[in-house]
């Protein structure tokens, strides 16, 4: 088993050491089980684990891979209520994941690392905790990712504004949007989730936008209590889904290689934005000057729609 501390002892010494308890290192430390490498301890800076399904909980929340793919191989889930996911459900499949590969025993909840440093005479890292502890493993695992950093701007005059303010990753729901005057900073990945799920709430919309996002058609919807029978009845039949859905996911990738291709995606994007946006000035403004590719390809089927909505600018 995994090393303890103990009252005497402020220094564990496991093998591997893994830091966070996302995808990436849950997914780990099963792989470690598997493989017959119990010796390990896994660090989580929260009370809680899932990552960046457990920090984000704003209003449509949800992942932009199918999940049936967005998901373990060796943990498929044939519950999936939808093609794509939202955070609850996600968060409850990563709870799920932990509970039945026995991984909680393994965490050091609310231990943050803040230094590494290897030791070459030992052979081992030495890793501190916010807490003092000390870590001292031959491998360490970072498993962290690079959500939980929030990049906030600085807008001149934000200090002189009276109303409230957070960010999309630290969604205030004890604040009620109806019948608000709302401003959002940004059109990335989580503005064109929330945004059409609060905008017939609030007073009025105001969306600030740097530069467009080339956006394609989310092909999201409910999965049928025929299909659920089917998952779990014949689990290679999930295995088809789960290999369409990356293929489906991957070939606009392959894509970027040839140019022709590139093209085909960017006036399939246009063809969507000419469909949902009928007044020329604000399909202009939402019409990316940089070739697809550049930035984060969005998928949505609501976005444009919620911002013809009244109110909305």
């Amino acid at each position: 088993m995994g090393s303890r501390p103990t009252e005497a002892r402020t220094v564990e010494t496991p093998e591997v050491l893994i830091v966070g308890t996302g995808f990436a290192g849950l997914g780990m430390a099963v792989k470690l089980l598997e493989a017959g490498q119990p010796d390990f301890v896994i660090l989580e800076k929260a009370d809680g684990v899932g990552g960046t399904w457990r920090d984000n909980t704003y209003p449509g929340c949800a992942c932009d891979v199918a999940s049936v793919m967005y998901s373990y191989s060796f943990a498929q889930n044939p519950d999936w209520s939808r093609m794509y996911a939202k955070q609850p459900e996600i968060l409850d499949y990563i709870q799920r994941v932990v509970k039945d590969h026995d991984l909680e025993r393994y965490i050091r909840f609310n231990t943050e690392a803040v230094s590494y440093e290897f030791d070459e005479a030992s052979d081992r890292w030495r890793v501190r905790t916010s807490s003092g502890r000390e870590y001292r493993p031959r491998v360490v695992v970072m498993a962290h990712g690079a959500l939980h950093l929030l990049n906030t701007p600085e807008i001149p005059g934000m200090d002189r504004f009276q109303g409230t303010i957070f960010h999309s990753a630290e969604w205030d729901h004890s604040v009620d949007l109806k019948d608000k005057r709302v401003a959002v900073v940004g059109t990335g990945a989580s503005a064109v989730q929330f945004i059409p799920e609060i905008v017939d709430t609030v007073a009025q919309l105001d969306v600030f936008q740097r530069s467009a996002h080339w956006m394609l058609p989310k092909a999201d919807r409910p999965l049928s209590d025929f299909e659920r029978r089917l998952f779990k009845a014949v689990p290679l039949a999930q295995k088809v889904y789960r290999n369409i859905a990356y293929w489906t996911h991957e070939i606009p990738v392959l894509a970027f290689l040839n140019p022709k291709f590139v093209r085909i995606l960017e006036l399939a994007s246009r063809r969507m934005l000419e469909k949902q946006v009928a007044d020329p000035a604000l399909r202009a403004k939402l019409t990316p000057d940089y070739q697809i590719g550049c930035k984060r390809i969005l998928l949505s089927n609501d976005y444009y729609p919620a911002l013809q909505r009244p109110g909305s600018s």
